[in-house]
């Protein structure tokens, strides 16, 4: 692979997947090429840009980002994240979603299902606290490869030992051969789809929370601002938006705050106020775009 045709596949990857990979991963690429020139049945590198460049390449194109995105998850990936969601967030949400009792949490970048999965049996461990509650979970992601995995629930004995618990596994997980099976209640509480964080049509309503952690450390300060910014659209007034801990809206957002600690990664609107209803709040209903219109505030508090 020479320079020009490095740099050619680095511009198709950024426009498809938003990855930014940087000049020293030639041979990262390498190896990712190597394998799509087997997949495809391709015999260079030079017929393989060739067949990206025309219009009919579309699908490979789709392919070659699948191959290089990152799709480093596990079950329960940070456990201080974790805590905090079952000890800060949840309990903010189900007082503020007292009188409708439904939430609506987006795992954006889902990849193979771990970071959905976990949420769901973190929610099932907490079942005695949303007796009559309705909980949907989207899991998203762009590559279809990675959503089917998730889909199918099954993973090998490496991947749960990663993170998951003995007593969860054991509770939540059958054997399959010589892997693991999720149990459907598990399976059958989150909805998988595909979906790229890049494009404009990602409308799936409003959220009270969005995860959407160690994404935007792979793109530029362009692609991560206007990928925050459309997951701020979709976010509910008083929601939470749970970002990787190295990741930050600074400099990108003026209508997020950060939680105190012990909630790194963790935001939420700017100004908002505890413990107000909607009226207070000032919530005057969706907007035709489907955002939240707030009065000013007059104070500023958190959680």
């Amino acid at each position: 692979m020479n320079a020009k045709q490095f740099e050619f596949l680095r511009h198709i990857l950024k426009q498809y997947s938003g990855i930014a990979l940087s000049a020293d991963k030639q041979e990262l690429m390498e190896l990712r090429v190597e394998k799509l020139l087997k997949e495809q049945r391709i015999s260079s590198v030079a017929e393989l840009c060739e067949a990206l460049s025309r219009q009919d390449g579309e699908s490979l194109r789709w392919r070659l980002a699948e191959l290089m995105a990152i799709q480093e998850t596990y079950f329960f990936r940070d456990k201080t994240v974790f805590s905090c969601f079952t000890d800060t967030i949840l309990p903010a949400l189900i007082e503020r979603r007292a009188s409708t009792r439904h939430l609506r949490i987006w795992c954006a970048a889902a990849a193979t299902g771990q970071e959905p999965y976990s949420i769901a049996m973190a929610l099932a461990e907490m079942r005695a606290k949303l007796t009559g509650w309705k909980v949907d979970i989207l899991a998203t992601d762009f590559s279809e490869e990675a959503l089917m995995k998730a889909r199918s629930g099954v993973y090998r004995q490496f991947e749960v030992q990663r993170g998951l618990p003995v007593t969860l596994l054991l509770k939540y997980f059958g054997r399959n051969g010589n892997d693991w099976e999720i149990r459907p209640e598990i399976r059958q509480a989150v909805s998988f789809r595909q979906q790229n964080l890049l494009h404009n049509s990602m409308r799936h309503g409003m959220f009270d929370l969005i995860f959407c952690r160690n994404v935007m450390i792979y793109f530029d300060q362009e692609t991560r601002a206007e990928v925050l910014g459309r997951l701020t659209q979709q976010l509910s007034n008083d929601g939470f938006l749970v970002l990787g801990a190295t990741e930050t809206v600074r400099g990108m957002s003026e209508e997020l705050g950060p939680l105190p600690t012990p909630c790194p990664g963790v935001y939420q609107h700017l100004p908002y106020q505890t413990g107000m209803g909607e009226e207070e709040l000032g919530y005057l209903g969706p907007e035709p775009q489907g955002r939240l219109m707030r009065r000013p505030a007059v104070k500023r508090r958190y959680i």
